[in-house]
């Protein structure tokens, strides 16, 4: 036994021994034999010093006790373990790397990183691994075996140091401390990593944007961005990933197990963090601070692109139009409006989107599904977007101002479309006949009256319409339906746009100015047709009399004082009128109905006009004033007759 001679070889793993008792103990590690059972609580173990170690634990005696942390152990050779924990001593030392190690077996171990020696082999796949506790847990990956329960949720784990590591989520314990920061953690791992950013020292440089990183590892995953590179490919869907930490947390949506549950909306997540975040849709919790303009954020991802419009570094070009992006997530969607790639597809009606997040907004169309909803009145949405925008309309907030007339509006595409009233942008073109719009649903609005289609047919009259909606609005001219009512003198209309314009007869806003003279006016279609007096084309012209118009209908409406034509009439006392306008001011002798308030005196008219002229009143206001002797007067047809006492000609 001291000569040094070879006695037993094992099997498995040529590994010699020296004694048949050493090679029969070493044998259980392949066989996984455990003969000694422990008389307490029945675990098994493969040698007999570990049935005494264990026996130890069972015993309430532990007479050694460490002098720093008050710690006791049923053992000397513990305490002394325990003891370098504190002292910091690291007796055994790799001859290889020098790394010392406070344990011998931590040492056995460690030697087998250099000899590239895995003793321990797992039946199933065949991987060999540097030492047993390494190759139990690998096991569990096959049997599926999780051992370690958490007290406070249902998730289980097949290591104790994940359990332990997932337990601080709910004690919130923050174990590692930062000793330049004294920012704290749940995990070593988590403090090594912020430690790095305290060092200036980032040796590892990316040769294609000169980004610098202080791990090699770091420089690697970022090089990916510029190469492609997805090497991590999920085994159920071929999808790819950048990194290892993207594919795991994939895999999990392929697992029907999702053990968080929001108590709000009952909706489920398969990790704590990502609960975590969905709550603060609920609560408004917005933890994270841009420390430049203060705005706050619920995720700590929308702080740092945030941060990029304050840097503006945008390393990120478009080799098609040179626009710049600050991520390339952004340059690869902006690549597809070039390309026409869409490679998302609905599977219900193979209608293709360009991102993951419309097409997730999209299948809801078709499932119903709305998760987000106001807290203040119940009413549900299909994204976040727009609960948002709806909430303002409880807070009434508005936060985007236009910078010319100071208008303010709740959602930012509305700024968007208005600016272009002061600018005349019409960014919009119809490829058929290269008519120009402000805004993308003008346009689309518009394309359809190329199409022949008209599949909405109205039940009544039979007229047929390209939208479902456009449909629904001519229904109402048949049912008298008026669902939008002014708030301030209770009249109804059938169309929100039409509240909108009289609304302004109330509040007085004009949001649409002349470029040429600067007169406001209240509607777009206003503005339109005051422009046209600016231009000298008057294309359209009277067979009769040769006058000339500047648009079809002012012409259509004048040839019917040739023909003596009224197709409008009072469905009360029959009386005919040439033009619509007049009908609905002769309605109002019937019904009494006068739509416009002075807010002086709160007087109220039937006809704008009257309104007008009642203001001048109290503003003393004379806009007409005569050539000739220069006398103002605050109705056009009162300088009309006083003109006449110069003229000699009789009224």
């Amino acid at each position: 036994m001291h000569t040094g001679k070879i006695l037993s070889r094992c099997s498995e793993c040529q590994k010699s021994f020296s004694g048949k008792s050493y090679l029969t103990a070493h044998m259980r590690i392949h066989t996984g034999e455990k003969p000694y059972q422990c008389s307490e609580c029945q675990k098994r173990f493969t040698f007999k010093t570990q049935l005494y170690q264990h026996a130890l634990t069972h015993s309430v005696e532990n007479p050694y006790q460490c002098s720093e942390c008050q710690k006791s152990f049923s053992r000397k050779s513990y305490l002394t373990e325990h003891i370098r924990i504190h002292t910091g001593e690291n007796p055994y030392q790799c001859s290889e790397c020098q790394k010392s190690f406070s344990r011998k077996s931590y040492l056995t171990e460690h030697i087998r990183i250099h000899t590239g020696e895995n003793p321990y082999q797992c039946s199933e796949c065949q991987k060999s691994f540097s030492s047993k506790s390494y190759l139990t847990e690998h096991i569990r990956i096959h049997t599926g075996e999780k051992p370690y329960k958490c007290s406070e949720c249902p998730k289980h784990f097949n290591r104790k140091s994940l359990l332990t590591a997932h337990v601080r989520f709910h004690t919130e314990e923050k174990p590692y401390q930062c000793s330049e920061s004294q920012e704290r953690f749940c995990n070593q791992q988590g403090l090594s990593q912020h430690s790095i950013t305290h060092s200036v020292e980032h040796p590892y440089q990316c040769s294609e944007c000169q980004k610098s990183f202080s791990c090699k590892s770091y420089l690697t995953e970022h090089m990916r961005i510029h190469t492609g590179d997805k090497p991590y490919q999920c085994s159920e869907c071929q999808k790819r990933f950048y990194n290892k930490q993207s594919l795991s947390r994939h895999v999990l949506t392929h697992s029907v197990e999702k053990p968080y549950q929001c108590s709000e909306c009952q909706k489920y997540f398969i990790e704590k963090r990502d609960l975590t975040v969905h709550t603060r849709t609920h609560t408004g919790e917005k933890p994270y601070q841009c420390s430049e303009c203060q705005k706050r954020f619920c995720k700590k991802q929308s702080l740092s692109l945030h941060v990029l419009t304050h840097t503006g570094e945008k390393p990120y070009q478009c080799s098609e139009c040179q626009k710049y992006f600050s991520k390339k997530i952004g340059l690869i969607i902006h690549t597809r409006t070039h390309t026409g790639e869409k490679p998302h597809q609905c599977t219900d009606c193979q209608r293709c989107f360009i991102t993951q997040t419309e097409l997730t907004r999209h299948r809801r169309t078709h499932t119903g599904e709305k998760p987000y909803q106001c807290p203040e009145c119940q009413k549900c949405f299909i994204d976040k977007n727009g609960l948002t925008h709806h909430i303002r309309t409880h807070t009434g907030e508005k936060p985007f101002q236009c910078s010319e007339c100071q208008k303010c509006f709740s959602v930012k595409i509305r700024l968007t479309q208005h600016t272009r009233i002061h600018t005349g942008e019409k960014p919009y073109q119809c490829s058929e006949c290269q008519k120009r719009f402000c805004n993308k649903q003008s346009l689309s609005n518009h394309a359809v009256t190329h199409s022949v289609e008209q599949p909405y047919q109205c039940s009544e009259c039979q007229k047929c319409f390209n939208e479902k909606r456009n449909l629904t609005v001519h229904i109402r001219t048949h049912t008298g339906e008026k669902p939008y009512q002014c708030s301030e003198c209770q009249k109804c209309f059938s169309k929100k746009n039409n509240l909108t314009r009289h609304i302004r007869i109330h509040t007085g806003e004009k949001p649409y100015q002349c470029s040429e003279f600067q007169k406001r006016v209240c509607n777009q279609q206003s503005l339109s047709q005051h422009s046209i007096t600016h231009s000298v084309e008057h294309p359209y012209q009277c067979s009769e009399c040769q006058k000339c118009f500047n648009e079809k209908r002012n012409l259509t409406v004048h040839i019917r004082s040739h023909t003596g034509e009224k197709p409008y009439q009072c469905s009360e006392c029959q009386k005919c009128f040439s033009k619509k306008s007049s009908l609905t001011r002769h309605i109002r002798i019937h019904t009494g109905e006068k739509p416009y308030q002075c807010i002086e005196c709160h007087k109220c008219f039937s006809e704008k006009i009257n309104l007008t002229h009642h203001i001048r009143t109290h503003t003393g206001e004379k806009p007409y004033q005569c050539s000739e002797c220069q006398k103002c007067f605050s109705e056009k047809r009162h300088l009309t007759l006083h003109i006449k006492t110069h003229t000699g000609e009789k009224p």
